[in-house]
């Protein structure tokens, strides 16, 4: 019985330090990338569908990809109901539209189906869901997981959630905030325990900057980095 406490007291302790760090780690971002402003715009069923055509391509791509579709098909029930082929063309630009062409119609279709409204296809709805809720009913649709359920919930709709990408897995990691090699739901629920609640979007979007201009994945350049007196990580790659 008292080992067992004493390894509760330990894991408590280990927890409320890594909040001190996170929140040290948040203070020094705000002075080198300043505190971003969320400002959601109310459209799940789009950032869905945008987060879809950013997966393994960048930013411009992805837009060019959502606003080729746009043009080509005003509204998403234009989409669901195209063939996949010209859907598929409208996208090509984004990569690999073969594979995202065919999920966002399978996704659309199960949104049709499975919304609160059946036959309404729109997501405004799971705003008004708690946030495990939202997550397991978004992590139902057709390859949509963690990382894309957390971008439709707090950029769309403000709710409490933080998409882990790449760069805020790679950062936080070095930062020693996450276990090495954690799968993505631990990332996720690791991320969202640590973030102080209000400040999801601006501890989401600094380690993400924070990622692209400093701790690249090959060469980080740990001389130059803000954080490198707290980072356990600091000076070893080289």
């Amino acid at each position: 019985m008292l080992v067992r406490l004493r390894t509760l007291l330990l894991l408590m302790t280990a927890h409320a330090n890594t909040r001190r760090k996170v929140r040290a780690i948040r203070d020094r971002l705000r002075l080198v990338y300043g505190i971003p402003v969320l400002r959601p715009h109310g459209d799940g069923l789009a950032e869905l569908i945008l987060t879809v055509l950013s997966q393994s391509t960048n930013d411009r791509n992805r837009d060019v990809a959502y606003f080729g579709l746009r043009e080509r098909f005003p509204s998403w029930e234009e989409v669901r109901d195209a063939p996949v082929d010209l859907v598929e063309e409208a996208i090509r630009r984004g990569g690999i539209s073969n594979v995202k062409s065919a999920r966002i119609k399978a996704i659309l279709e199960e949104v049709t189906i499975t919304g609160l409204v059946a036959g309404d296809l729109s997501l405004d709805w799971i705003a008004a869901l708690s946030v495990p809720e939202a997550q397991e009913y978004l992590c139902s649709l057709p390859g949509v997981g963690r990382k894309t359920a957390a971008c439709v919930l707090l950029f769309a709709y403000g709710m409490r959630d933080v998409p882990v990408d790449t760069h805020v897995s790679r950062v936080g990691t070095r930062l020693g905030l996450f276990r090495e090699g954690a799968g993505f739901v631990e990332l996720h629920d690791t991320m969202l325990e640590l973030t102080p609640r209000g400040q999801e979007w601006e501890l989401h979007l600094n380690l993400l900057r924070h990622g692209r201009r400093t701790c690249f994945a090959r060469r980080p350049d740990c001389g130059g980095c803000a954080l490198r007196r707290m980072c356990p990580s600091a000076g070893k790659f080289g």
